[in-house]
């Protein structure tokens, strides 16, 4: 089978700044892993967060969705500062997948993709355990939500089964749905590539086309170059905690202090073709 490399399809970015992080550091004791850095998410724009093994990037995804309350600098959706809060972050319209997959192994795909959208629900604790009215109602909307979601990725014939069952691609497909089940206005994923085959990788290239095109931002730390590069709009690499260079994948690619990053330099060569 030939496997087709997705091209980034023709797009304007919107002028409106969604994401907005100014002077983030995260100190750890003596160990600086993210050192102030600053990035801006604007409408409908996918940016790429590269840079290797250990160079803050992670930590700095976990500053942004408040996992982790940083040393230093600020982070604002639409202009308003966020709170070190997960839940509170998540219910101001930022969502993230994982690294290594968080799924609920014994709940089917449609209830994973559930738990998701219970941030947006508002029955109390008591109508919930009393099943009333307007408990049963959420909760047929909420499962009508995650059916229609797990049809947008492309899992519509997996609403049964148990998340640990599903093959690995498939799993990282539903991890998004479970983000998208949010209602966020931009999505972070950590390494959603991570293990797949190149026919997994492209048909998530398309998925990620397809959020971008509703109008979401997303932002994506990843490892493998090529799709990075054909993926984004615009490419921040981190090195050591620190922001090296910020620009088009173009310039990025270019740039023998990225290659220099990756590779180790070479003081006698100017350029790595």
């Amino acid at each position: 089978m030939t496997i087709t490399e997705p091209q980034r399809t023709p797009h304007e970015v919107g002028t409106k700044i969604v994401l907005e992080a100014s002077g983030v550091t995260m100190r750890f004791g003596g160990l600086t892993a993210v050192d102030d850095v600053s990035m801006q998410v604007h409408e409908g724009e996918i940016v790429g967060l590269i840079g290797p093994n250990g160079a803050g990037k992670t930590t700095f995804f976990n500053c942004l969705t408040g996992m982790y309350i940083p040393t230093e600098g600020t982070v604002t959706l639409n202009g308003t500062k966020l709170p070190p809060k997960p839940l509170k972050v998540v219910r101001a319209g930022m969502a993230r997948t994982f690294q290594n997959i968080r799924l609920f192994g014994n709940m089917t795909a449609l209830e994973n993709v559930m738990v998701g959208r219970y941030c947006r629900t508002s029955s109390m604790a008591l109508t919930s355990i009393l099943r009333g009215p307007k408990f049963k109602r959420e909760e047929a909307a909420t499962r009508e939500r995650a059916q229609e979601l797990l049809d947008y990725v492309g899992l519509s014939k997996s609403t049964e089964l148990l998340a640990r069952n599903m093959p690995y691609g498939d799993q990282r497909r539903l991890e998004i749905a479970r983000a998208l089940a949010t209602d966020p206005q931009i999505i972070l994923l950590d390494e959603p590539t991570a293990g797949m085959n190149p026919k997994e990788t492209e048909e998530t290239m398309h998925l990620i086309f397809k959020i971008r095109d509703s109008g979401m931002a997303v932002v994506v730390i990843e490892h493998d170059m090529r799709f990075i590069f054909n993926l984004c709009d615009r490419v921040l690499c981190l090195v050591r905690g620190s922001l090296l260079v910020e620009g088009t994948p173009g310039e990025v690619q270019s740039d023998h202090r990225v290659i220099e990053a990756y590779i180790g330099g070479d003081e006698d060569k100017e350029e790595i073709a």
